[in-house]
């Protein structure tokens, strides 16, 4: 005598995404718009000594940062599950990078193009440790200071690695950034096989 078949449906895959950039970019945002359960977050409340040595001249309305990370979730189908990983932003926490992103597929490198500079340890943490990653530049106020090739030729990220736009506030236009991380990890895996 067998036992009974279940009928549940099989659990989703999950796919680590890790949603990284410079400082006051919209990580924090971007996760927390998409999640489907309520995000983690780690926030804490600006000191003045944090907010001179996190440089926040060009942000200056920025009142808290992430410490350690963001996390959410969010089911793409019956089939994947996203897990999402939200970086610190800051240079002094870069210790953490490592341990967010063993067992990443892919990762979001989130850009704002006024502080271009912010985000070139992202890019080149990436690029160093083989992760597949996608430049996101965020839209402050809908508007794209730079073209995505000036971007591209900023950063010095080659042909293979996608650019595009979007809108950290958007749950639209962040899973379009997303499903485009996932296509490029997929591609790049294909193409490794």
């Amino acid at each position: 005598m067998g036992y009974p078949q279940s009928h549940e449906p099989a659990a989703p895959t999950p796919i680590k995404i890790v949603v990284a950039g410079g400082f006051g970019v919209g990580k924090t945002t971007t996760v927390g718009v998409i999640s489907d359960t309520p995000p983690l977050t780690t926030e804490a409340a600006m000191t003045d000594v944090a907010a001179h040595v996190d440089r926040t001249g060009d942000v200056p309305d920025k009142t808290t940062t992430t410490v350690a990370i963001d996390f959410g979730t969010i089911r793409l189908d019956q089939g994947l599950k996203l897990y999402l990983f939200g970086t610190p932003g800051q240079d002094r926490f870069g210790f953490m990078w490592h341990d967010i992103c063993v067992g990443a597929l892919g990762a979001l490198v989130i850009v704002d193009t006024r502080r271009l500079d912010d985000c070139y340890p992202a890019v080149d943490y990436f690029e160093q440790a083989r992760i597949p990653f996608v430049i996101a530049v965020n839209l402050f106020h809908g508007r794209l200071a730079h073209s995505l090739e000036e971007v591209r030729w900023a950063l010095a990220v080659n042909g293979d690695t996608p650019l595009t736009t979007f809108d950290a506030r958007s749950r639209q236009s962040v899973r379009d950034a997303l499903l485009t991380v996932c296509r490029h990890a997929l591609q790049r895996a294909t193409a490794a096989a």
